[in-house]
């Protein structure tokens, strides 16, 4: 009699659901073994569907919570995903941990999110705390590619999903978009327009996407018998603000501009307005990425955008594919973007300005 007050706790004023529910009494009451109950509730596609339906129904008439945290000492694994982010304030990296976090948590997993400042030495602090937690795996924007310790990681059976930039390491996966395809429809919508003296900001030159940006914009430049323009502005708003204030005092002024992420475009169009430059009529303009105010601005910011949620989805993909035993081997996957042109790069009236 004491057990079986032992098992039950009242709820809502006196109706009462069980407690302590053990393995054992889910495999009894579903008539299997406590071993099939258990893959039953880890999802091994192994096991029948007629066993699958006795042991969900002896789970829910039971009420049974697995008891996760001992399952997961059993494993020396959390239940938790490592999300590295190189700059949580770039609105393309806080849409992309939205949405990892959600894909993450309607699985069963928590996420733990680290934002390294594009800081190598954060970077290796963060990625070092994941192997002493034991995360299940992790999806990384690095700001190193060659960093040691996502090698380390990798040693330590950990899966490492590359996002929007790849690592060295070839046994991670690698979600990413088609960079140099993106800032070259940036640089030929505005040669289109009538623009031929078109400078561009660049990202860090010393990854991956910036060094792909910055080619795809070469390339078109000296298609069109061009000479490129570059200024350099890290991926940070304030970088592109001073590199961009100072290509304005130059002679002769460019009439067209591409900006290679979100960040610095908003570095670049203080530089403008605080430098009486109009856009359209002085200088056109078009970014890669597309943050939410882009439509809302004066005039709306033409831009390339980036799949995130699709991005989002393939990499937790890929991921879980990994922690669950169903893949090996790394998989590269390659999202194109979309020209969303709006006003900010003109039909052409700026080309003949200087």
């Amino acid at each position: 009699m004491l057990a079986d007050v032992s098992e039950t706790i009242s709820r809502d004023g006196g109706s009462k659901v069980p407690r302590g529910i053990t393995i054992s009494r889910v495999a009894s009451e579903a008539r299997v073994s406590p071993a099939t109950v258990s893959r039953v509730l880890n999802g091994d596609p192994r096991v029948g569907e007629e066993y699958r339906i006795r042991v969900m129904s002896a789970v829910e008439m039971l009420g049974y919570r697995p008891n996760r945290l001992a399952r997961n000492l059993r494993r020396q694994r959390t239940a938790t995903i490592g999300v590295l982010v190189s700059d949580i304030k770039n609105p393309h990296f806080s849409e992309a941990v939205h949405a990892l976090e959600r894909l993450a948590f309607g699985r069963g997993h928590q996420v733990l999110v680290c934002n390294t400042d594009e800081t190598p030495e954060k970077e290796r602090a963060y990625l070092e705390t994941m192997i002493d937690e034991r995360v299940l795996g992790v999806v990384l924007s690095t700001s190193n590619p060659g960093e040691p310790t996502i090698t380390t990681l990798i040693d330590s059976g950990i899966p490492v999903v590359a996002f929007d930039r790849e690592v060295a390491d070839p046994r991670a996966d690698a979600v990413i978009v088609d960079n140099i395809r993106a800032s070259r429809m940036a640089t030929e919508r505005l040669l289109a327009a009538g623009h031929t003296d078109i400078a561009f900001v660049s990202g860090r030159t010393e990854v991956e996407t910036g060094i792909e940006r910055m080619q795809g914009y070469d390339l078109a430049m000296r298609a069109a018998g061009l000479e490129p323009r570059v200024v350099l502005g890290g991926f940070r708003a304030e970088l592109a603000h001073d590199a961009v204030t100072e290509l304005l005092r130059e002679d002769p002024r460019p009439t067209g501009l591409v900006v290679a992420n979100n960040l610095m475009t908003l570095g670049t169009l203080r530089a403008l307005h605080e430098a009486g430059v109009r856009v359209p009529d002085d200088i056109g303009i078009i970014a890669i990425d597309d943050p939410p105010w882009a439509p809302f601005v004066s005039p709306p910011l033409t831009c390339v955008a980036q799949p995130v949620d699709r991005m989002a989805a393939d990499a937790m993909e890929l991921l879980l594919d990994r922690v669950d035993g169903r893949r090996d081997q790394p998989r590269r996957i390659v999202q194109p973007l979309e020209l969303r042109v709006r006003a900010s790069c003109g039909t052409g009236t700026g080309a003949a300005k200087t």
